[in-house]
């Protein structure tokens, strides 16, 4: 299956929006990790957890849960990923509402 660039963030958005007050696990600041470190950060129920889980976005490409997966497959930079689930902004956990609007602001 091809989806676009934009298709498949549309896609991670809606499928967090499914659950909008569900609350999500953030990565412990990825900003001060190594790139290489970073790219392997994963948490269960995350942000990027929920788009793994989906058979579509599993069929599409998306191998895992990792920080560095979700880069690669949604098309994003570190900096932009980690607007999405950083602690630094917004603690341990974040709704899957407020993550679904920083995945929406991502897309051109």
């Amino acid at each position: 299956m091809t989806l676009s660039r934009d298709d498949r963030l549309e896609r991670w958005a809606g499928l967090l929006e499914q659950k909008p007050q569900q609350l999500l696990s953030t990565l412990f600041e990825i900003e001060y990790q190594p790139a290489r470190l970073r790219d392997k950060m994963r948490s269960d129920n995350s942000p990027i957890s929920v788009a793994s889980e989906d058979p579509v976005l599993r069929s599409a490409g998306l191998k895992n849960d990792t920080f560095g997966e979700a880069r690669r497959f949604f098309e994003v930079s570190a900096e932009q990923l980690h607007e999405v689930i950083c602690y630094c902004h917004f603690g341990t956990t974040i709704s899957a509402a407020t993550a679904a609007r920083t995945v929406r602001s991502l897309q051109l």
